[in-house]
């Protein structure tokens, strides 16, 4: 029987709405009195143990508890066959594509989940996620993943889509690793990863993301202090385009963020699809200076994978040649 390590870090999994008349809150003794009660069936998939590495809401996770989830898998490794982390659906995606970057050469499953209703709630979708996730965590799916509402997502590839369907998560640019019905069917190559895992828990979080809006107004972003910026993800519309005519041209404020050393990479508002910054005249005036484009990674992957580079590197080069390259899977290369 393969062993897992099921590790709670929050979220709405671990809300506690047992009582009438109470707001839905964080429990740290509830969640595993549910787990073993109310789901017995589990010790049939695996040999589970857990771990509360700590209890947040996931708006309160940021890079630090990323290095810590990160660290403590790194320690954990060799002792357990795969790993099952409860986090909170709303960064949930943020949180699995900085692990699918500080969690190097990966040869056994981390699999992220969570629910849309708190597991003390009759109707909650927590159960299926979760023996569904302990499931995903025993089979030779070597990466980091999202499980929810039977499917299992490339982690770096999902983004949350709805804040109250059961349905909550999408990989818009790469299919699903597993759809789980009567039968698991498998979409993912089970080949093992040779290379002894690397443990690389640093991200840099010196980044801005700029969400364009038409009428945008660049006498507004004249004010921003740049000083503390180490690089801007710039959520452009389409496949890279910004304003560029007359009092409204953004290219100004580009390059002023490039003359003191900003780095700037551009995805797409659009979740589809990839940015193609030589298509049209903005996205080549933005090439010409040296922007970066993000292809068809997702604005959390992005936004992580550039603080994950930043986190590891220092020279400008290579920071360019390891962002516009496919690390983890969660960017298709031209």
């Amino acid at each position: 029987m393969k062993k897992i390590l099921l590790i709670q870090t929050g979220g709405t999994i671990a809300m506690d709405i047992s009582e009438k008349d109470i707001t839905p809150e964080l429990n740290p003794e509830k969640w595993t009195e549910v787990l073993y009660k109310e789901i017995p069936e589990l010790q049939q998939i695996a040999e589970i143990q857990t771990e509360q590495l700590f209890l947040e809401d996931s708006s309160d996770v940021d890079c630090s508890h990323w290095s810590k989830m990160i660290g403590y898998i790194g320690e954990q490794y060799n002792d357990y066959d795969g790993f099952v982390i409860l986090h909170g659906t709303d960064t949930m995606a943020y949180t699995a594509s900085a692990l699918s970057f500080g969690l190097r050469n990966l040869g056994k499953p981390v699999i992220l989940t969570g629910s849309q209703v708190p597991m003390s709630n009759i109707r909650s979708d927590a159960r299926r996620n979760l023996v569904n996730s302990i499931e995903m965590a025993t089979l030779e799916i070597n990466e980091v993943a999202i499980c929810f509402n039977d499917h299992l997502f490339r982690g770096n590839r999902s983004t949350k889509m709805s804040i109250g369907d059961f349905d909550a998560f999408a990989s818009p640019n790469f299919p699903p690793l597993a759809e789980i019905g009567l039968e698991i069917e498998i979409n993912v190559s089970a080949a093992k990863n040779k290379q002894p895992l690397e443990v690389q828990p640093n991200f840099d979080n010196r980044i801005f993301l700029l969400k364009l809006f038409p009428g945008i107004d660049p006498a507004f972003l004249e004010q921003l202090d740049l000083s503390t910026l180490r690089a801007l993800v710039v959520e452009a519309f389409g496949s890279g385009n910004f304003p560029l005519k007359k009092n409204r041209s953004l290219v100004p404020f580009f390059k002023k963020c490039i003359n003191q050393d900003i780095l700037i990479a551009i995805t797409s508002q659009a979740p589809y699809d990839s940015v193609m910054l030589s298509q049209y005249e903005s996205g080549r005036k933005a090439q010409e200076m040296g922007a970066l484009s993000a292809g068809d990674m997702t604005t959390e992957a992005a936004l992580t994978k550039m603080m994950y580079i930043l986190g590891n590197n220092h020279d400008d080069d290579t920071i360019r040649a390891l962002y516009e390259s496919d690390l983890a899977g969660e960017l298709t290369e031209p």
